[in-house]
Formats: structure tokens, C-alpha cells, sequence
């Protein structure tokens, strides 16, 4: 009884909407008839007339009329421009077909009569009703695409609205269900994938999805899930991820599915590609990858059986090509010859008072030389201040540009020579070898540091910096202690070694340890295990917290232990709640800053717009002078924004107003957070607001912002940046601290001759490599405060940049993994989600042939059909397959 009830009482609310333009029609009638042509006129009598047919007494006639009304909107319904005209004659008749459907008896006729209503209420039921929907339920199970896409978009729609209002009633959904997956197969076949996935997210039943997709939609499809994953809240992004993965799976699409479960940061999966994929040339590119994302997976029996083999992938996982690499794309490009500080600075473009400024400070100066000189020459295994001969050299050598330094100086000078020799293990190593005999402690401690970085992205199998580092740990002087930590910390970066764990744990509760010490152990724990939420170290660092002494407290190098703390739950999110809840018993001096460190680090790179605005409110607080926490969340803001275009580009102009409206102390972080925004990506805009403030009155704006015009210049060699530094190191040339900052700044642009990048971005963007992001970080805050660190004695944090930098390159390798040369094209990538047929993926290109360089936002794709690449994004190392179907132009 009661549906008949509904049913009459939703005839009567329907009435007046139908009966209103009724009786305006008799008015308009005449005219509109004189506007009609013939055959308009015809069709619109024919229908009127099948309409009155429909409600005769007699079935036959019911059912011819009926059928021929369905014909008619059948083959209007193709046209998309306007409304069809059988929908635009028959909506005056719509109340009255609807009355009619009311008193029929069920039979046939009465569900063929329901799905005319459902196609007419496309154009005449009110909003909210529903009532296409209603009717489709209530009519035959015909095929619904035969009405036309518009038709089936409009179902969908209402399906979402129904579902949700039927979750919230707890009602049953089963007869949806039967729509969509007929809805969701029209999609897939008429190439409307996005549609198709949109409508299973909204009825929460994405592994429908799986059966549908075919081998010609589901690159679409997968490429529509990836990208709206970034948009979507937890835990719906991770679903919708571990259904693109399943259909990359199935369709034997593995690299694409390697990079999905390194998203998704598990190794289970990762361990099945393994074993799924025979391919030994297959299983190589897969190491590539893992080595690219700065991972270390361990291969075992049970994933590759082979000794042999499975040594020789395991090889390639630890980065045992990177140096190989690099310096092949340093010969193709002709740029071995090193290069003097000198080169970098360009004194002689200088015009006027600048250009003689350099006997100012020397120890400053040398200083910054040192730096300059590693970031340009790093991992060109030879340069003009380090490794010089003894006889070349006027006199002197490599040991007299090492005490051209001050104290402290010495141990960023001796572990420039490890960023000489980046990822060259055994040569870096015979080199930094003559140091540890030194009897100068800062000597000592730059040549572990230095060890540290020669190992750093790269393992070695018998891991020589374990074996070298673990002894000089234990040692009383502060400052080897600190190379050591910093070395280990450095080398064994995101490989949750157990033996390092061993060695700096006891350092964090030692109470002889100085602050400096316990600092940087913490911030070693935090890289060793980044990422981890290892609850151990978590605990430790914790505690190490909680022993420091009020005065302690206050002092920069204590926060780099809430800093450790952040990088265990790097890009975590909710993992960090727990240790998040025992920062708020901590002191009130270090409390927020801890808060807002560990938030920005747990949700690092996931685009959460939640804790965006969080970060910003906190920052809207104008405070009393002393308190630190507005640095970290600002830089939080860039943290979490990082993840996509579109935040980035918000958050660029959030950072805009707070330069305006904010206090002092975030001022000075706002540079850092655009730096990070931008990291080796020079966009003008930022070009232009950091140019601005490297002339700003407060000093400590005006180096966050030429250290950040380096950040994100770095490596591009951009001609602009080195204009603008090179006209800053004029201005300043009476300033010691700020024309230090300029002269890093102008080794980072020039960062591995243009050949390296420090984005931890990397797969088109898809992927961020923890340890990079980490090392970053680090840096970072460290800027936050530069008085104390960068230009006082810790001045060698800037070496944690070591952990992002990556050669940008693109090169080309054959099945035996030498190089080989193949035209590519080189171009802007281009966005083509959700477009139809094959869109070109870039645009704007240049065909080179391989090894070349990728700058931010460039793609590459091969010229040429004679190779097969293995992996479907062409950076870093792609192995190259003969096409056996190719055959020669003649």
C-alpha cells in the first residue's frame, strides 16, 4: 500500500509545475505553430497523437504507440547541440504521461512507458527529484546507452545523489548497483574512463573497475586515478592508488606499478614484482628505479633465487652506475674541465666599487670559496683548490688550500674533498685517506664527514663508512664525534641500519655529550630512519628532549631534535599523532615549535589542505619576540604544498600576504619556504619576490633570500639568477656574513656545472625520494637560524643538500648496460589527463640525441621506433630493447 501512496502523493506535487506552463501554452500555441516548418509541425502532431494513443484502452494501440514514441527519441536523442525535438514537444505532455503511468496496470507496457518517462524527466523533472532515476528503476532492463550519453551522465548524477541519501537511511542499494555497473561498462567502451571512475567513487566501488578495463582504456584510466589521488582525502587516495596498481598489475604494466607501490611505500608489493616479472632486462629497470628513489630494498632468496643475478640487480639498487653515469653525461656535454670559485664569481663582469672586495674577511672568503668549489665541481672527481697535485700547484699543495682555512673552516674544506668524489666510493676514499692521520681534530672531522658524503645514495656491500666512522664515534673531541655522527647519518641515509642505530642511540642519553653532539645525533637517527615511525628512536629523542635544561633549550642546536623527531614520520600523517601528543608535555619553550615540526614533517608532500591552513593560522598570530615556532610552519606550508601544481601556486601567493602582514620571525622564513616551493624550478615570479627581498633592511631576510635565490636556481645554471648574485656580491662586498650567503648561493646555481638538481621530486613529478625531502629539510631550518649555524661554526649543514642531489639527466643504456645514443625529443610536459584519443604528451620540443638534460617540467620520449624503452618515464638511467619489428627506411 504505501508505494502506491508515494506514488499518487508525488503525481500531486508534480502537478503544478506541469500545469502552469499548460495554460500559458494555449496562448502561445498559436503562435509557436506558425514558427514550426512542415516537418517540425508533422512530428509534433505525430506525437501529440501518439500521446493521446498511448492512454487508449486498447494494448495494441498502447504498444504501437509507445514504440514509435520511443523510436523517435531514440534517433533524436544522437544530436548534442540542443534539445532534441521529440523531448521538446513531448514536455508539455509529461504530467499527463506521468498520471496516466499511475493507473496502469504492471504489465510490459507500463515499464515501457516508465522508460520514456525516465528519458523525458531528463528535461522536466525538478531539481532533487530524481525522478529519472525513479523511472529507470521502475522500467525494463533494456540496454540504458542505447538512449545516449547524455542520458546516462544525467543517471549517473542522480545515482551519487541517491546513493549517499540511501547510506545515510541505511536502505538497501542493490538495484543501483545493477545500474552502475551497466553505466560504468558504456563508459569504459565509449571512452569515457573518467566518467566511468567518478561514478564508482562516489558508490565507493572502485574494484568494479578492475573487470571493465581492457588493454586499449587502461593507461587512461590509470593515468585519471594517479592524478585525482592527490585530490582526494585519506584513506581514499591510497585505495584509489591500490586500484590503479592492481590494473597495472594485470596488464603487466610493472614499472608503472613499481612507482605506484613506492608511493604507497610498500615493499610487499615491490617483492611480487620481483617474482611476477621473468625479465631479467625488466628486473634491471626496476632496480634503476629503486635506485633513483633512494630506497634500499633488500633482494633475498625467496624474490630472486638466481646468486648470480640477483647480486648483479642488487648492485645496481645500491646506485653502483650513478658515478659511471654522470660522468658519461659530463663527457657528452664536454663539461670535465674543473672550474675556480673565480669562474663562478665573474669578478671582472663587475662594474665599480664591488669588484676588489675580496681581501675583506679571507677566512670568511676561503670559506665560502671551499663550499662554492664543491657544490661546482661535486662528483667530477677533480677540481682546482682540492685535488691538485703536489708539483702543479705553485709551491703548495692540496694541504695549503686546507689551512687557508680557519679552525672550523678545516672541516668543511676536508669534506669538500668528499663532494669532489661524490658516489665515487673507492677513489673518494683513497683520497680523503691522508687526513685521518692529521693531527688537527677539525681535519680529522671534516675527512669522516667527507666519507659520509662520498657514500651518501650510493651502498657498498662491505660498507666502508660503517667501518671507518664507528670507532671516531666514541672519541672525547666534540667535533670528530660531530664528523662521525654526520657521516653515518650522511651514508646510511633512510636504510634503517641497526648497527648505526647501536651506535648513536647511547649518544642521545649520554650526559658527558655536549648539546652540539646530542643535536646531531638526533638528526642522523631521524635520517637513518626517515620515514620509519621506529617508535625506539622516537622514544630516545623524546627523552634526550625532555633532559635538556631550560638555557638549553634556547639555543638554535636544540632544535634540531624535534627536527630528528619529524623525519622518523616524514609524509606519515596520522603516525604522528601518538609522538605529536607527548610534545605538548614538553617544555613551553620548545613546545609549539615541536608541534608544528613534527606536523609539517608527517604530512610533507601529501598537498593536505587542512593542515595548509593550519600552518597559516598559526602564522597569523603576531607574537611576542623569542618565539620560534612561525619559522618551522612556514616552512611548513611549503612542506605540504609541494605535492601538486596547483597548491604550489596557492601557496606561493599565501606566502605573498604573509611577507606583508607578518612579524619579523616569519619574514626570515618566508624566502626558505619559496625556496623550497621552487627548488631547482626558477619561476619568475618567485625570481622576482626573492630578488626584492635580497635588499631588504633586516639582514637576516636578505640572506634567506640570496641562500634561496641559490635553491632555486640550483643546478639550472640560470643566467638571470647569476646576474642578479653576481650584482648582490657588488652591493655587499663591505658585509662579510652577507656576501658569504651570496657566494653559496652562487655555487648552488652553478651546482655540478648545471648537471644536477636538488629536487626530491622525481618520475614526471609522480614520486618524492624521503631521503632528499629530508636532507632539504634539514638545511632549511638550519637557515632559519644563520647566525648561530650557517655562519658560525655548523656552517657545514649546508652539506645535507648532498642527500638531494641527483644528476637531471637522461640516459640512455643497452641491454648490457652501456651507453647508447638515440635521438629523443625534449619538450614541456603537457597534462593530458582525461583527454581523448592520443594527445601529444609534450610540447615545444628539440630532438637531441642521448645523454641530455631534463630541466624541471621537461619530458622526454624517444625519436626514434628502432628501440623499445622499459620504463615508460625517460629520466635517469631507461634500458633500450631492439624493436624486432622495425625494419630500415630504404
Amino acid at each position: 500500500m504505501a508505494p502506491a501512496e508515494s506514488n499518487s502523493g508525488g503525481a500531486t506535487k508534480d502537478q503544478p509545475p506541469v500545469k502552469a506552463p499548460a495554460k500559458d501554452l494555449k496562448k502561445k500555441d498559436d503562435k509557436k505553430d506558425e514558427d514550426l516548418s512542415e516537418e517540425d509541425l508533422a512530428l509534433k502532431q505525430q506525437l501529440e497523437l501518439y500521446v493521446e494513443r498511448a492512454q487508449d484502452t486498447d494494448p495494441g494501440l498502447q504498444k504501437v504507440a509507445l514504440e514509435s514514441m520511443r523510436q523517435e527519441i531514440r534517433t533524436a536523442t544522437s544530436s548534442m547541440t540542443s534539445v532534441p525535438k521529440p523531448l521538446k514537444f513531448l514536455r508539455p505532455h509529461y504530467g499527463t504521461l506521468q498520471a496516466h503511468y499511475e493507473k496502469m496496470s504492471d504489465s510490459d507496457l507500463k515499464k515501457l512507458l516508465a522508460d520514456i518517462l525516465s528519458v523525458l524527466a531528463l528535461t522536466m523533472s525538478p531539481e532533487g527529484e530524481r525522478e529519472s532515476l525513479k523511472y529507470r528503476l521502475l522500467g525494463s532492463d533494456g540496454d540504458i546507452g542505447s538512449w545516449g550519453h547524455e542520458y546516462v551522465r544525467n543517471l549517473a548524477g542522480e545515482i551519487s545523489q541517491e546513493y549517499s541519501k540511501r547510506q545515510s537511511e541505511e536502505a538497501p542499494i542493490d538495484d543501483l548497483m545493477d545500474l552502475v555497473v551497466q553505466i560504468v561498462a558504456f563508459h569504459m567502451k565509449h571512452n569515457a574512463e573518467p566518467e566511468a571512475v567518478d561514478l564508482l567513487m562516489e558508490v565507493e566501488d572502485l574494484d568494479l573497475l578492475v573487470e571493465h578495463v581492457d588493454s586499449t582504456n587502461f593507461k587512461r584510466t590509470c593515468l585519471y586515478l594517479t592524478s585525482s589521488a592527490k585530490y582526494l582525502p585519506g584513506p581514499d587516495d591510497m585505495l584509489v592508488l591500490d586500484i590503479a596498481h592492481s590494473i597495472y598489475m594485470k596488464f603487466e604494466e610493472y614499472p608503472r606499478a613499481l612507482q605506484i607501490a613506492l608511493y604507497l611505500d610498500n615493499f610487499q608489493y615491490v617483492g611480487e614484482l620481483f617474482q611476477r616479472c621473468e625479465d631479467p632486462l625488466k628486473r634491471k629497470q626496476f632496480c634503476f628505479i629503486l635506485a633513483r628513489h633512494g630506497v634500499s630494498f633488500e633482494l633475498t632468496e625467496s624474490i630472486i633465487a638466481d646468486d648470480e643475478e640477483r647480486d648483479a640487480l642488487q648492485n645496481l639498487i645500491n646506485n653502483t652506475k650513478l658515478n659511471e653515469g654522470y660522468l658519461t653525461l659530463a663527457r657528452d656535454i664536454e663539461v670535465m674541465e674543473p672550474k675556480s670559485p673565480e669562474d663562478i664569481y665573474k669578478a671582472h663582469l663587475i662594474e665599480g666599487r664591488g669588484s676588489g672586495g675580496g681581501t675583506v674577511d679571507s677566512a670568511r672568503q676561503n670559506l665560502a670559496a671551499t663550499f662554492v668549489n664543491a657544490f661546482v665541481n661535486a662528483g667530477f672527481g677533480q677540481d682546482k683548490l682540492m685535488t691538485v697535485p703536489a708539483e702543479a700547484s705553485s709551491g703548495g699543495s692540496s694541504s695549503s688550500w686546507l689551512f687557508k682555512n680557519k679552525e672550523h673552516g678545516k672541516a668543511s674544506a676536508a669534506a669538500s674533498l668528499g663532494m669532489i668524489m661524490l658516489w665515487d666510493i673507492d677513489s673518494g676514499l683513497a683520497q680523503l685517506d691522508k687526513y685521518f692521520h692529521s693531527t688537527d681534530t677539525h681535519v680529522v672531522s671534516g675527512a669522516l664527514l667527507g666519507v659520509g658524503i662520498v657514500n651518501c645514495n650510493v651502498q657498498s656491500d662491505c660498507d666502508p663508512a660503517l667501518a671507518l666512522l664507528a670507532e671516531y664515534v666514541e672519541k672525547e673531541d666534540a667535533s670528530i664525534k660531530i664528523g662521525a655522527i654526520m657521516g653515518l647519518g650522511l651514508a646510511h641515509a633512510g636504510s634503517q641500519n641497526e648497527q648505526v642505530r647501536s651506535i648513536l642511540m647511547p649518544l642521545l642519553l649520554d650526559g658527558r655529550s655536549s648539546l652540539d653532539v646530542i643535536a646531531f645525533a638526533g638528526i642522523a637517527l631521524g635520517l637513518v630512519y626517515v620515514g620509519s615511525c621506529n617508535e625506539d628512536v622516537a622514544q630516545n629523542i623524546v627523552l634526550a628532549l625532555m633532559e635538556r635544561s631550560e638555557s638549553e633549550l634556547g639555543d638554535p642546536l636544540a632544535h634540531f631534535l624535534p627536527l630528528g623527531l619529524g623525519l622518523l614520520f616524514l609524509g606519515k600523517q596520522e603516525s604522528v599523532e601518538a609522538t605529536a601528543e607527548v610534545s605538548k608535555t614538553f617544555n613551553e619553550k620548545i613546545r609549539k615549535h615541536c608541534d608544528m615540526t613534527l606536523l609539517s614533517c608527517a604530512y610533507a608532500g601529501t598537498g593536505n589542505v587542512l593542515k595548509v591552513q593550519h600552518f597559516l593560522g598559526q602564522c597569523a598570530q603576531h607574537l611576542e619576540k623569542g618565539e620560534s615556532y612561525q619559522g618551522p610552519a612556514v616552512l611548513g606550508i611549503a612542506m605540504v604544498a609541494m605535492a601538486e601544481e596547483l597548491g604550489l601556486e596557492m601557496a606561493i601567493r599565501s606566502l605573498e600576504h604573509l611577507l606583508q602582514y607578518g612579524e619579523q620571525n616569519i619574514r626570515r622564513a618566508v624566502p626558505l619556504a619559496l625556496g623550497l616551493l621552487c627548488i631547482s624550478n626558477p619561476k619568475v615570479n618567485v625570481m622576482d619576490t626573492l630578488s626584492r627581498l635580497s635588499h631588504d633592511t633586516d639582514s637576516e631576510v636578505a640572506m634567506a633570500a640570496m641562500i634561496s635565490l641559490g635553491l632555486i636556481g640550483a643546478g639550472t645554471n640560470n643566467a638571470r639568477i647569476a646576474g642578479m648574485l653576481r650584482n648582490l656580491s657588488s652591493y655587499y662586498y663591505k658585509d662579510a656574513s652577507l656576501l658569504f650567503c651570496v657566494r653559496i648561493a652562487q655555487g648552488l646555481v652553478h651546482l655540478g656545472k648545471g648537471l644536477l638538481t636538488l629536487s626530491p621530486y622525481h618520475s614526471e613529478r609522480f614520486l618524492m625520494s624521503p631521503t632528499a625531502l629530508a636532507g632539504l629539510v634539514v638545511m632549511l631550518h638550519a637557515c632559519l637560524d644563520m647566525k648561530a649555524l650557517i655562519l658560525g661554526k655548523y656552517h657545514y649543514v649546508l652539506y645535507f643538500l648532498v642527500l638531494a642531489m641527483q644528476p637531471r639527466m637522461l640516459l640512455t643504456v643497452d641491454e648490457n648496460l652501456k651507453p647508447l645514443s638515440v635521438p629523443v625529443r625534449v619538450g614541456q610536459a603537457v597534462d593530458v589527463v582525461g583527454q581523448a584519443g592520443r594527445p601529444k604528451t609534450i610540447t615545444g620540443f628539440q630532438t637531441h640525441s642521448t645523454p641530455v638534460l631534463l630541466a624541471a617540467g621537461d619530458r622526454a620520449e624517444l625519436a626514434t621506433e628502432k628501440y623499445i624503452p622499459l620504463s615508460p618515464i625517460l629520466e635517469g638511467f631507461v634500458i633500450l630493447k631492439e624493436n624486432p619489428d622495425y625494419k630500415e627506411e630504404s
